[in-house]
């Protein structure tokens, strides 16, 4: 089994920053890409940014230049850097990987339970 567990979230005032961590757990052969996600209230979820094991990354256009996403492989765990909070940037932060697990040959998804972020003065 593989589990994400996710970790810092919570309240930052609008310009602010938070740091969250998403550690991966388990039986895992191989973590490729890792992946944050949000979901604001009555919204579709949508990707924020993304890294591949390279440290490739790629983000969302509404938070390049504010957002920053890197992986500790050794730690098998993804950040994201969140500076310049908006207002309306409050949503679950959700962690997503593709693993090989050690006990399935090919590529599986994981998600992690997911962090609230609020942003409010």
């Amino acid at each position: 089994q593989v589990q994400l567990v996710e970790s810092g979230g919570g309240l930052a005032q609008p310009g602010g920053s938070l740091r969250l961590s998403c550690a991966a757990s388990g039986s895992i052969f191989r973590l490729n890409d890792m992946d944050w996600y949000r979901q604001a209230p009555g919204m579709e979820r949508e990707m924020v940014a993304s890294i591949t094991s390279g440290a490739s990354t790629n983000y969302a256009d509404s938070v390049k230049g504010r957002f920053i996403i890197s992986r500790d492989n050794a730690k098998n765990t993804v950040y994201l850097q969140m500076n310049s909070l908006e207002p309306e940037e409050p949503a679950v932060y959700s962690c997503h990987a593709n693993v090989i697990p050690r006990w399935y040959p090919t590529p599986r998804d994981y998600w992690g339970q997911g962090t609230k972020v609020a942003v409010s003065s």
